[in-house]
């Protein structure tokens, strides 16, 4: 499977810093307490980072805000999902256990302020494109049902036609959630503000560092250029 960003995004956000890398899913059986060893440092750091300001001064998600309006959405209605899991998290001061590698991945999210998706690699068909809608993708909500994605809307899109992520960094899709018999993941990170690529660069290194731990055998972290735009799984 070849993972790109199209050209129509990297011309109309040059800001943009991408990385990639791909692990086993750390399914059962997994220790649950050195599992939950990392999540719970990433936490602190999360913690941490909300206690220094307030996310709107954050310019991480900052970058995202004004990235959605450039889109044409409302950033307080449709927020990126780093944005969301802090918010979340800043309200309950904890988050609901879902799968090993889902937790960790929301963890080193909010640590670092950034959107990280993660994607079951064998529920994709075909390639997968980070690209402007047509209009006639499919998108799976986790809730169930369909939709399609507005034409010029930015999605994961696979060859198959189906949408894996609706308006970029919003929302991923329940066809490729991680799931207890998920076997390979795709793993992506993606950031716009000043000093993006060195955070990204450093949110990968520390995140494979955590799955090998975990037994996930992560490949070696990519990252993407407008140059050198893709990533073979």
């Amino acid at each position: 499977m070849h993972f790109r960003h199209s050209d129509d995004v990297w011309a109309a956000f040059p800001e943009l810093a991408a990385g990639v890398l791909t692990a086993g899913a750390p399914a059962a059986p997994v220790d649950g307490r050195l599992a939950a060893l990392h999540t719970e440092a990433l936490h602190t750091e999360a913690k941490a980072r909300l206690a220094d300001a307030p996310l709107s001064a954050l310019p991480e998600i900052g970058a995202w805000r004004r990235a959605f309006t450039r889109m044409g959405l409302k950033p307080t209605q449709y927020r990126c999902a780093s944005e969301s899991l802090l918010r979340r998290f800043a309200k309950e001061g904890t988050l609901p256990g879902i799968h090993p590698l889902v937790d960790l991945c929301n963890a080193v999210s909010m640590a670092y302020a950034i959107p990280v998706a993660a994607l079951d690699l064998d529920r994709i068909d075909g390639d997968l494109e980070v690209r402007p809608a047509g209009g006639g993708e499919v998108y799976v909500p986790l809730s169930g049902g369909s939709e399609h994605p507005a034409p010029g809307e930015i999605v994961f899109a696979d060859t198959g036609g189906n949408a894996h992520a609706r308006r970029w960094t919003n929302r991923q899709s329940g066809l490729s959630a991680i799931r207890p018999g998920t076997g390979r993941a795709l793993i992506v990170a993606e950031a716009m503000h000043d000093g993006a690529a060195a955070d990204v660069g450093a949110l990968l290194r520390r995140l494979a560092a955590d799955l090998d731990a975990l037994g996930a055998a992560p490949s070696r972290p990519a990252l993407l250029t407008r140059d050198a735009p893709g990533f073979t799984c």
